[in-house]
């Protein structure tokens, strides 16, 4: 597996996030990553892959065990999140904020980070990707005491999620702890 640690990334954009994946690509790429371009990969391609597509290839390097992190970014971040996230194993959320980036890593430890290049500048977008890919599940913003044993938790449990399961219990999840729901400051 390509690891995040090791500076290396997979990435994919359709013809409205192209703009804002190249500023960020040119931006890890002056750091030292190794990107992967899943594509589009220039603004005049003929005819370029639908948001869909590109999020399940890049959702699929995720699944494939490829890579450990990808950025996806279409107009808003929305239509290529949905579609990476038909991939099992794929957690992702869409950002506009450098806070979020970071928090999406470091307390959901999400894989893949999805941005609009109609709601993101260039320089956001290159400061949330650096958040979310320079931190680690419970890697600073622990609020509160067993942080990263309860988020940590969570993502176990959406990790062995089977909805079939999930139906045939009566919707009650399939616990594998719990912990102390206040917020012990």
């Amino acid at each position: 597996m390509k690891y995040a640690k090791d500076k290396k990334v997979v990435v994919g954009a359709d013809f409205a996030g192209f703009p804002l994946k190249e500023a960020v690509v040119n931006d890890l790429r002056s750091r030292g990553w190794e990107v992967t371009d899943i594509g589009v990969l220039s603004a005049d391609e003929k005819d370029p892959e639908m948001f869909h597509r590109i999020g399940l290839k890049v959702g699929a390097k995720i699944t494939e065990r490829e890579f450990e992190r990808g950025l996806l970014f279409c107009g808003t971040g929305t239509g290529i999140h949905i579609a990476a996230s038909k991939c099992p194993h794929v957690h992702t959320t869409v950002v506009q904020s450098v806070a979020a980036a970071k928090r999406a890593i470091t307390g959901n430890n999400v894989n893949i980070l999805a941005m609009g290049a109609f709601y993101v500048a260039p320089q956001m977008g290159i400061e949330c990707a650096r958040a979310f890919l320079e931190n680690d599940l419970g890697s600073g913003w622990e609020y509160w005491n067993n942080f990263y044993e309860f988020h940590k938790l969570a993502y176990d449990e959406l990790e062995a999620f089977d909805y079939d399961k999930f139906k045939a219990n009566g919707f009650e999840v399939e616990r594998i702890g719990d912990f102390d729901l206040s917020l012990n400051l």
